[in-house]
């Protein structure tokens, strides 16, 4: 048995096989954060509900986080390698995904849009006296429905999904990076920047032998 020495630093690769596998570590990062998200959810949405869950600031601030990390995915695929809607068939999921996928970027982007309020709509009214003149004006709010714990569910179970499919692709990538880096010479190697990992979380490593 040989003792395998953990590195302190490392030299960074800039290939495009290297920027697909950095791209897909982001999304998987993405993905991991959706489901912390809605398990957070969950535990909070379970029997009995919080008071007043329509204005709940922690349920709504984890559902707009999760919904925004989740198409985050999808928005930029031609730049960072991203998940496509053909992706969400070869998740084997049954039923409507590809609607479901749909439906929540258009609730992202009504969390998210800049000319609304996202969490109440408003109405003015003109309070009248005995005698059906105006006396007074009054601020009419009325709370928008609160997230349920079935959509919650549903999309920590996509985004669970979606995450095997993104962590296959990285191990092909991962492998396709470190053949090329076994093809550098030691000069090459050691021209390249270095990167230390003092401060930095290694996600995975390629063990080698021989």
């Amino acid at each position: 048995m040989t003792e395998t020495t953990v590195p302190t630093a490392v030299r960074r690769i800039s290939t495009p096989e290297s920027a697909e596998l950095a791209n897909l570590a982001s999304i998987f990062e993405d993905l991991q954060f959706v489901l912390s998200c809605c398990e957070e959810l969950v535990a909070r949405l379970a029997p009995p509900p919080p008071a007043h869950a329509a204005s709940d600031v922690v349920s709504h601030s984890l559902w707009t986080a999760a919904l925004v990390a989740y198409v985050r995915c999808f928005s930029i695929a031609k730049k960072r390698g991203g998940l496509t809607e053909q992706d969400l068939e070869k998740t084997g999921l049954r039923g409507e995904v590809l609607e479901w996928h749909k439906m929540l970027c258009r609730m992202r982007n009504h969390l998210t849009a800049s000319s609304i309020n996202p969490r109440e709509r408003f109405v003015i009214g003109a309070a009248q006296d005995v005698e059906g003149r105006a006396s007074g004006i009054a601020i009419v709010s009325t709370p928008l429905p609160a997230v349920e714990e079935l959509a919650v569910r549903q999309t920590g179970r996509l985004a669970m999904e979606l995450t095997t499919l993104v962590d296959r692709r990285m191990g092909e990538r991962q492998r396709a990076v470190f053949e090329s880096a076994r093809g550098m010479s030691v000069r090459l190697l050691n021209s390249l920047p270095e990167v230390r990992l003092d401060s930095a979380e290694e996600i995975r490593s390629e063990e080698t032998s021989g």
